[in-house]
């Protein structure tokens, strides 16, 4: 029962750390709080659906879509939202109303496309198979859930670590100024991040939407408040801290929901993070910067 559990909790820690890298990556290259990447994470669900639905096309297409859009999404919110900000050098809390302000444009624009009622997957969408794996229930969903993040966290850091234009993106993320002078631009290395922050949010979107079969305008904002735990467990802008986090905070709230109620999984949750800060106040992990300089 508690193996079966802890699987669980690994399955959704997965896409919970899925949906907080984006959040974390964005904060360690260029120090904002994008809180309106719940907004993306919600449509990258919606367009997901939209494909499965009205274009009829296969589940691996709507991934690959959503993740497409949500990017492009991505894009445009910072352009729209920060881009000239941070030309003017504005201040954290303009930063962050700007993003509040996007990310309520983004629900209501859902909202009333969807007349705010809860959507769903046709039935069928993903066939149901189950197997018994060393006395553990594992379904075909829950193996190609983990695949999928796992290939996509791979990628990720193959990207950010083993590729030219990751050395940038890694430059941009311990000194700006120091990457101009390189000659590298720093408006692209940050609509590279917040590209890929859109398409993991989306990839996110897609798979808990299946998993739980439930789509909604307002999806986004429960998944903020465990990105937030996750980033500030791992270490602010730390990739590898924010999977690490995200698989912990997976499997904690699974274990509370099973043996205590699912009422004090959010309490357990947040006395998980009060204790950890008042060992290690900075995370887990160090940030994005000092993984950069290891690298």
């Amino acid at each position: 029962m508690v193996a079966q559990q802890i699987l669980n909790g690994v399955v959704v820690g997965a896409v919970y750390a899925l949906f907080a890298l984006g959040f974390t990556l964005v904060y360690g290259v260029q120090k904002i709080l994008n809180l309106a990447h719940g907004g993306l994470f919600m449509w990258g669900a919606m367009i997901g659906l939209f494909v499965v639905t009205r274009l009829e096309l296969p589940l691996y297409a709507a991934l690959l879509l959503a993740m497409l859009a949500s990017g492009l999404l991505g894009i445009v919110l910072e352009f729209v939202a920060f881009r000239h900000l941070r030309r003017r050098k504005g201040d954290d809390l303009a930063t962050l109303v700007s993003a509040i302000g996007a990310n309520l444009i983004l629900i209501n624009m859902a909202q009333q496309a969807t007349n705010s009622q809860i959507q769903s997957f046709p039935f069928g969408t993903f066939p149901i198979h189950i197997f018994h794996i060393a006395g553990l229930l594992v379904s075909l969903q829950t193996i190609v859930i983990l695949s999928c993040v796992a290939l996509l966290v791979v990628l990720l850091m193959l990207y950010l670590f083993r590729t030219r234009f990751g050395a940038e993106v890694r430059a941009v993320a311990v000194s700006e100024r120091t990457s101009v002078l390189l000659g590298i631009a720093p408006q692209s290395v940050f609509a590279q991040t917040f590209f890929i922050a859109g398409a993991m949010a989306g990839a996110a979107g897609v798979i808990l939407g299946v998993a739980f079969n439930s789509v909604s305008f307002d999806m986004g904002e429960p998944m903020m408040l465990r990105a937030f735990v996750i980033v500030v467990l791992g270490g602010f802008g730390s990739v590898i801290g924010a999977v690490a986090a995200g698989l912990v905070l997976g499997v904690v709230q699974a274990l509370a929901v099973a043996f205590l109620s699912s009422e004090l999984a959010d309490t357990i949750m947040f006395g998980v993070l009060i204790l950890l800060l008042l060992v290690k106040p900075t995370g887990l992990f160090k940030g994005f910067e000092t993984e950069t300089r290891r690298a």
